[in-house]
């Protein structure tokens, strides 16, 4: 009997993964696709989507010193069976710039030193094909640009051709865009910039390059000193290249099912991770035909603690993407968060998407332009393309995961404001869930909006109410909080649904109908808003999608009125 493949978890090594007989999602067949595009490519894709496994693959196979073991390493995979004429041709380069840390004070020093150490390296792992007397001068050279020259000259003379892989080639110069601010960032990339040289070194070296990264603003940056990449980001064929299709975690779920590691059913497992990893589309022609992606970082973490415990994660969200979240919001506030941009987020938050046009690239210095700053928080993975309508595409939240970093910085900037005691919630959301009492619920954020808008020193404008909503809802464990979610061909603003794999004792769910009152509006008008309401509350809870997704539980149906800042009414329809 063949031994159990264990999960990747935490893996980005493919010769390893390979050796040691881990899962792996076949994505060998897009090796020819990316072949035909072009010699010298740029791929964008949020962190946490397998970009670097995915590189590592790319080096085993193209790696002239692995050409004899390529069945071994390749067995089974799509491209053992149609490998390409690249196949194994190239001596490799491989720099991974997240690996440079340090200051701007030591940043061009470690740079330097970095680059050193992989020359170094490069000259060991292919000694065999060069004279012992150009390794030893290549290796005594202390200064990178000899380096590279050297090598440059002699594999050209040899006819060798090299392939030049960078992963994270953006991330140092990201960390000084935050950290140091755009002044800095363009002495860095610009005019005589060490970085921007080291771009024109490789023009003209290398046979083939790819790059990957997480933002496309270093990219325009270096474009003048490297110009002859193309961006296949957006295209439409490299849709489904990074990450998991629903057919590629159902696969994972029927293997480890098949051999005992797994005892829940398929379909739940499925309906548990679909609203927290899925939703992710990467092209604007494929919104409406490929299927959406997984984030597979998350369904690694997931089924590994399914397979480790027997049960599904309490905290659904990776602890160890935290800091990557962080990184994230540090960047999308460069230079702090002015008025305009924080009003763009605040929009997404609050609203669940936003109307725009992805660029590919852009300057940091165009970062206050909306459609960049739009796109920069897109390629950040905290956007992606839901639907196309005209010239424009309608970019939403793509999941709970995302959502949650949104309303996390909502309540931030509440926070900011007036402080808010959230732990009184607990035992209100407690009442809500498990005896059907969502007065103190409703009571307590209440309160809070209160508190909240009460101070006239506003983030900016007048408050979104339901932004408002969302992300003192999303604080509440038992029910995945689906605002605006379409039920019987309307849309309520919000739907608590039960979360039954984590919360099984759940036995009240909700929708909520939220309307807002003008202060200066009359009793009749009050009235009046308050029976459409209960029409449209109505209409909601009579679809059968309703039924399935609220299973035994007592469905209320809840409307919350408010006028200005305070609660006008509230109350249960039927009730």
């Amino acid at each position: 009997m063949a031994p159990v493949k264990l999960l990747p978890y935490g893996i980005s090594d493919f010769k390893q993964l390979r050796r040691e007989g881990l899962y792996f999602v076949d994505k060998t067949k897009y090796i020819p696709m990316m072949e035909e595009v072009d010699h010298f490519l740029f791929l964008i894709r949020p962190r946490r989507f397998g970009k670097s496994i995915f590189l590592s693959m790319l080096r085993a196979y193209y790696d002239i010193n692995e050409r004899d073991n390529f069945q071994e390493i390749f067995k089974d995979l799509w491209i053992a069976d149609h490998p390409t004429e690249w196949r194994g041709q190239f001596q490799m380069m491989y720099f991974d710039y997240s690996r440079i840390g340090g200051d701007t004070s030591v940043l061009e020093e470690n740079f330097e030193i970095y680059c050193c150490k992989v020359m170094d390296d490069f000259a060991k792992r292919y000694k065999n094909y060069y004279d012992e007397d150009f390794i030893r001068d290549l290796v005594a050279q202390t200064n990178f640009r000899a380096k590279i020259n050297m090598l440059d000259m002699e594999a050209r003379r040899l006819d060798y051709p090299l392939y030049l892989v960078i992963d994270e080639y953006d991330n140092f110069t990201n960390t000084v865009l935050n950290k140091e601010g755009e002044a800095v960032y363009h002495a860095l990339t610009h005019a005589n910039g060490f970085y921007r040289d080291i771009f024109k070194l490789f023009k003209g070296m290398f046979a083939r390059i790819l790059m990957m990264g997480v933002s496309p603003v270093t990219m325009d940056d270096v474009t003048s000193g490297y110009n002859i990449a193309s961006n296949i980001s957006l295209r439409p064929e490299f849709n489904l290249m990074l990450g998991f299709s629903e057919d590629d975690v159902r696969e994972m779920i029927r293997y480890y099912h098949s051999l005992g590691r797994i005892s829940q059913d398929e379909e739940t497992l499925i309906a548990d991770m679909k609203p927290w990893y899925d939703n992710y589309c990467f092209s604007k022609s494929r919104v409406n035909k490929d299927p959406k992606v997984f984030n597979c970082d998350m369904v690694l973490y997931y089924l590994n603690r399914v397979m480790q415990t027997g049960e599904p994660p309490e905290e659904m969200i990776d602890p160890n993407t935290k800091t990557d979240y962080k990184k994230m919001w540090r960047l999308i506030q460069i230079d702090k968060l002015d008025n305009y941009r924080r009003g763009i987020i605040h929009q997404i938050a609050e609203k669940g998407y936003i109307m725009g046009t992805l660029k590919e690239s852009f300057p940091a210095d165009r970062l206050v332009d909306k459609q960049n700053f739009v796109s920069l928080v897109y390629y950040y993975g905290m956007l992606t393309i839901g639907d196309v309508i005209g010239a424009r595409q309608k970019l939403i939240i793509p999941n709970n995961n995302v959502r949650r970093q949104y309303y996390d910085w909502l309540m931030e900037e509440y926070q900011k404001i007036a402080t808010i005691d959230t732990s009184r919630l607990s035992e209100a959301f407690d009442e809500a869930a498990l005896n059907g009492e969502w007065r103190p619920m409703l009571e307590e954020i209440a309160r809070a909006y209160r508190e909240t808008t009460s101070v006239r020193q506003l983030i900016e404008g007048e408050r979104n109410l339901q932004g408002f909503m969302n992300a003192y809802m999303t604080l509440n464990p038992y029910y995945l909080i689906a605002p605006e979610v379409e039920l019987n061909h309307g849309y309520c603003d919000f739907f608590l649904m039960p979360d039954f794999i984590h919360y099984p004792m759940v036995t009240h769910s909700y929708i909520i109908e939220l309307k807002y009152l003008k202060t200066d509006a009359t009793k009749a008008e009050a009235k009046r808003q308050w029976k459409e309401a209960e029409e449209q509350i109505r209409g909601y809870a009579e679809g059968p999608r309703v039924k399935q997704m609220v299973g035994k539980t007592q469905l209320h149906l809840l409307i919350l009125q408010i006028r200005g800042y305070e609660l006008e009414r509230s109350g249960i329809v039927g009730e």
